[in-house]
């Protein structure tokens, strides 16, 4: 897995559990051969490689987190597995990102990137 592209580090205010340190977030374009369940399979991986554990809180304090946004424009329900992610539309701290990336990305299920991001900056 090699990433293709990948967008400039934010960093930003923890989101669902504030007692903490700020977030670094960026999103990466990968190209992948194989099906979306190898793909967060992969990434779990990853995340144990380095030191990530699924201790403490909810959003609490990680070492890291990766999370399978999207997979082209297919929608995945499955246990374990929903595609696009189902909190990708309510996060700027996501949207911002995948904008840098692809400012004409549509959602599926959810519309343009840019319409998600307006619509959440006018609401904060």
């Amino acid at each position: 897995m090699g990433a293709h592209r990948l967008s400039s580090l934010r960093e930003t205010e923890p989101w669902g559990y504030e007692d903490q340190p700020s977030f670094l977030n960026a999103a990466a374009e990968i190209e992948w051969g194989q099906i979306p369940r190898a793909l967060l399979d992969r990434l779990l991986e990853i995340e144990r490689e380095l030191g990530r554990t699924r201790e403490g809180p909810r959003y609490g304090p990680r070492t890291i987190d990766l999370d399978l946004l999207l997979f082209g424009e297919e929608v995945v329900d499955e246990p374990g597995l929903t595609i696009p992610h189902p909190r990708l539309h309510e996060r700027l701290f996501v949207l911002e990102p995948l904008f840098e990336l692809e400012p004409g990305l549509v959602v599926p299920g959810h519309g343009d990137l840019a319409d998600l991001i307006a619509g959440l900056q006018s609401g904060r």
